[in-house]
């Protein structure tokens, strides 16, 4: 399972598919339906001739106000693929990546593709086991690094994640 965690070249493709749906998202998009700890926002980018709309949720570690991440799921333009964006806060350790943990199960590590001013973006192509695994799971924790040895897990309600990522626009 956890390759399908690391597929990071095909991702960073998708960058340019959907434009950064990060922190912004909350600004700018409309909350079209809420699923348990999860929002479905939509918005029109600029240049887009049509609406495109992302599943988010945005936590903070518990012990660590300045620790934030925001959790985006998203469908490509095309349709063929979902994506998985996580941004974390400017500050983490690039190399380590981002950890993946569901209801205790290490699930594997994402790498980080490019930093803005807002943060660093970690994304993967969302594969059918990993829906699954979120669909079925209670939690997950990310986990970011600030030093190699010191890993910060970020829990994540996966709380109406079932349903949100069913009522994501096509």
């Amino acid at each position: 399972m956890s390759t399908s965690f690391l597929k990071c070249a095909a991702a960073a493709l998708a960058m340019t598919v959907f434009p950064v749906m990060g922190a912004h998202a909350q600004q700018s998009g409309t909350v079209r339906s809420t699923h348990g700890a999860w929002s479905i926002l939509c918005d029109t980018p600029a240049g887009a001739s049509s609406e495109q709309c992302a599943m988010m949720q945005n936590v903070v570690a518990e012990d660590r106000p300045e620790m934030g991440l925001s959790v985006v799921v998203l469908r490509t333009a095309d349709g063929k693929a979902e994506i998985l964006r996580v941004l974390a806060p400017l500050g983490v350790l690039l190399p380590n990546g981002l950890g993946l943990n569901v209801d205790g199960k290490d699930i594997g590590r994402a790498y980080f593709v490019r930093c803005f001013q807002d943060g660093c973006y970690a994304e993967v192509i969302l594969e059918e086991q990993l829906v699954e695994t979120f669909k079925i799971g209670q939690s997950a924790t990310f986990i970011v690094f600030q030093t190699p040895e010191e890993g910060i897990g970020i829990p994540v309600d996966l709380n109406g994640f079932a349903e949100g990522f069913e009522a994501l626009p096509r």
